[in-house]
């Protein structure tokens, strides 16, 4: 626990620190995002900021990993490699959003395709080289679902990635989530004795505090999809690593509600003929139009994710 803790200590230090030079190097090329017009007016004003900020996220987890926490303990490069993978396709997709600059979208069925190959990829990486195809079931048991494990997996780590995507959208709210959820199932690792897996869940979490230093609002820099879809990609990974992935939806409870919020949204609209069930989607921006300022939204989104992650640690624990 100590050493997991140092790691994320140095995780925190070394993203804060690295923060300021990479924010500089991004307004220097440019890579400001442009803001959707379909969004709260308020938001216009935020139109220019660098993006991409999941780039400096990830090389800070990638560095402590790497330096102290992957070798001799290689099953911690899974989850890395599947937030490497994903970042890099989130990176191409940012590319569409910069401002001043011809706005482009990958094509839906060729970032679909994406997704699930690299689902497929977590998938086969879990249930072969790790041998996991068990899931823990609270107050019951172990129950080892043979191959039925590899399709959950692939939906799951698929499903996990567009929900943090989608809760990208105010200042500090995927960051802070994200940052909950991982420190959520670094502690169930620690009870379950998987050190290292906590050691890197842990090392996210610092990261992405580190990360706060400038996100925080007003932000200085946004995670884009870049880091966005990493986080929902690891975060699903870590899951699975601890065989506790049935309390995944509590533990990610904002990112789940935000990805079925903007789905039943779309879905209302074109089965009614343009009808809202919400005055706007993403959750965070229909209660925005309630009135709540965005500080309000994402401290209280927060505290929302906070209160599902120890209820999916309570949940998990019981076993």
């Amino acid at each position: 626990m100590t050493d997991a803790l140092t790691l994320a200590a140095i995780s925190l230090a070394i993203t804060a620190l690295a923060g300021y030079p990479a924010i500089r190097v991004l307004r220097r090329l440019n890579v400001g995002k442009e803001i959707s017009e379909w969004g709260p007016d308020s938001h216009m004003t935020k139109a220019g900021t660098p993006t991409m900020g999941g780039l400096f996220v990830l090389l800070g987890i990638c560095a402590v990993t790497v330096a102290a926490n992957l070798f001799g303990r290689y099953s911690i490069g899974l989850p890395l490699l599947v937030m490497t993978a994903l970042a890099l396709l989130g990176f191409v997709d940012d590319l569409g959003s910069l401002q001043g600059r011809s706005q482009w979208a990958l094509n839906k069925r060729v970032k679909l395709v994406a997704f699930i190959a690299i689902g497929i990829a977590a998938a086969v990486g879990l249930y072969e080289a790790l041998d996991l195809r068990d899931v823990n079931i609270p107050y019951e048991a172990r129950h080892d679902l043979d191959v039925v494990y590899l399709p959950i997996a692939v939906g799951v780590v698929v499903l996990a990635a567009g929900g943090v995507a989608v809760t990208d959208g105010l200042d500090g709210l995927v960051a802070g989530a994200a940052a909950i959820a991982f420190s959520a199932y670094g502690l169930i690792a620690v009870v379950q004795e998987q050190d290292f897996l906590a050691a890197f869940c842990f090392t996210v979490g610092g990261a992405l505090l580190g990360f706060l230093w400038h996100n925080s609002h007003p932000a200085q820099v946004f995670i884009g999809d870049t880091g966005a879809l990493a986080l929902g990609g690891g975060l699903a990974v870590v899951a699975f690593m601890t065989g506790q992935w049935l309390v995944l939806p509590l533990i990610g409870i904002v990112f789940v509600l935000e990805g079925l919020s903007d789905a039943v949204q779309i879905g209302y609209f074109k089965l009614s003929g343009g009808k809202r069930i919400l005055r706007m989607a993403p959750l965070h921006h229909h209660f925005e139009q309630l009135g709540w300022s965005e500080v309000q939204v994402v401290q209280r989104f927060w505290i929302v994710g906070a209160l599902g992650a120890a209820a999916g640690v309570i949940l998990a624990l019981e076993v």
